[in-house]
């Protein structure tokens, strides 16, 4: 064999360090933790302005593809999910709608006090929004509502008033209370001036109207007036929809969107949002969801809200048979009026506590019942316009506020609605 020279030598070496380079450079580009580190380009945080406070952020929430019941049916089912407002529902767009409102005409003043009847997240939104406007809020509330709202309302510097469940005809129905309360508050209010005014004590008269009644605190007497939001009537709630949600969604979906269906309470969600998506396409269809004890789908699909025997000012009770807290109703409100329907679907019980968890178990979507019971209807309306369409629903809010009843296992079992479904089985063809 011919002998090695110098320069063939340090021709191998050179060749021999080439390669271990080279394949040291292979392998550190293929490492997973090397090529994060060294090929990453740079993160860059889009460039948007910062929110103007709480009430800056509420809105725009997002609409996401629910997986499960998507893959189910066959149809997009989207959930616009307004859980993610501030104060955890969709409630918060009407609270702000309704303060700005009454602020521009004049009927509420900052340091005024907001009143409202609620069962739990429309209160909860105003006592949300209501500091950023420098107002308090009094909440009247029935006492069968999870406990855990009046905590939440109380925690949120809210004065709170439980009252029993009783009919809307009644003069301490929940809603006619907090519609007082506002009126005690302007009473007050202007008594303390005129007080001011003349530098007397208290006065029995002023202007002809006589002072009296029921006990007031320091809560009310210390305010500048009092407003009624009054969400079943008043039409800010549908205009909160109209100009906010509905256009959100027509956006999201790129105007892709073959129906959408929800629960009412006050009718504000469901009137705004089917009145703008059908003046954009008169083939989008609009579908009403309703729980037990609820006249809408009848009046909905029938023309007949109820018997006579059933009227609200025949009951002594709560007239609501079902455990889905803020949704339902016996009665037509002025924002109900503005929806433009084409159906109606039944909701059970049953079906809103089994469809929160089967959401939760297949898709993390931890749910409170009003928004269980929408995804009930938007699985009854994709059997019933087949599949291949996108159907949109509102997640109104989470189960945070919801633990002592609806996803309480005492609670459920007193009434044997304990969950026991795998899968979609629960459902009623109705």
């Amino acid at each position: 064999m011919a002998p090695v020279t110098d320069r063939a030598t340090g021709a191998i070496i050179a060749a021999i360090s080439v390669s271990v380079v080279l394949f040291s450079y292979l392998l550190i580009k293929h490492h997973p933790k090397e090529r994060s580190r060294n090929n990453t380009k740079p993160f860059s945080v889009p460039k948007r302005s910062p929110k103007n406070g709480v009430v800056g952020a509420i809105g725009n929430t997002p609409l996401i593809r629910i997986n499960s019941l998507s893959e189910a049916t066959g149809c997009e089912i989207l959930g616009k999910c307004e859980f993610l407002n501030p104060g955890g529902s969709v409630k918060d767009r009407v609270a702000v709608k309704v303060i700005e409102e009454a602020l521009e005409s004049g009927k509420l003043v900052e340091g005024g006090v907001v009143t409202e009847g609620s069962a739990g997240s429309t209160a909860i939104s105003l006592a949300t929004v209501a500091p950023a406007y420098g107002c308090k809020c009094h909440v009247v509330i029935p006492d069968d509502a999870a406990i855990e709202k009046s905590q939440i309302l109380e925690a949120l510097g809210a004065h709170v008033e439980r009252v029993r469940p009783v009919s809307i005809t009644h003069r301490d129905h929940y809603v006619n209370i907090a519609r007082r309360r506002a009126a005690q508050a302007n009473e007050l209010a202007l008594k303390r001036k005129t007080e001011e005014q003349l530098c007397v004590g208290d006065l029995e008269q002023i202007n002809g109207h006589i002072y009296g009644g029921e006990t007031q605190d320091s809560f009310l007497s210390n305010c500048e007036g009092g407003f009624f939001a009054d969400q079943f009537e008043n039409l800010a709630n549908y205009r909160a929809h109209y100009e906010g949600t509905g256009p959100e969604i027509w956006e999201q979906t790129g105007g892709h969107i073959d129906a959408f269906v929800a629960a009412a309470g006050t009718g504000g969600t469901v009137a705004g949002v089917s009145r703008f998506l059908q003046e954009k396409n008169p083939n989008v269809k609009c579908f009403l969801i309703d729980p037990p004890g609820s006249g809408l789908f009848n009046k909905v699909t029938r023309g007949v809200m109820y018997a006579k025997e059933e009227a609200e000012g025949r009951r002594l009770k709560n007239p609501f048979d079902t455990i889905t807290e803020g949704i339902g109703i016996n009665r037509l409100t002025q924002n109900f009026l503005m929806a433009k329907l084409d159906g109606a679907f039944c909701g059970t019980d049953r079906e809103a506590v089994e469809m929160s968890r089967y959401l939760l178990r297949n898709d993390g979507l931890f749910l409170g019942s009003s928004s269980a019971m929408n995804c009930v209807g938007a699985v009854k309306l994709a059997q019933s316009i087949g599949p291949g369409k996108t159907i949109v629903t509102i997640l109104c809010d989470n189960g945070m506020r919801h633990l002592s009843k609806f996803f309480s296992s005492e609670y459920l079992s007193q009434y044997n609605l304990t969950p026991k479904a795998t899968g979609l089985e629960f459902l009623e063809s109705r």
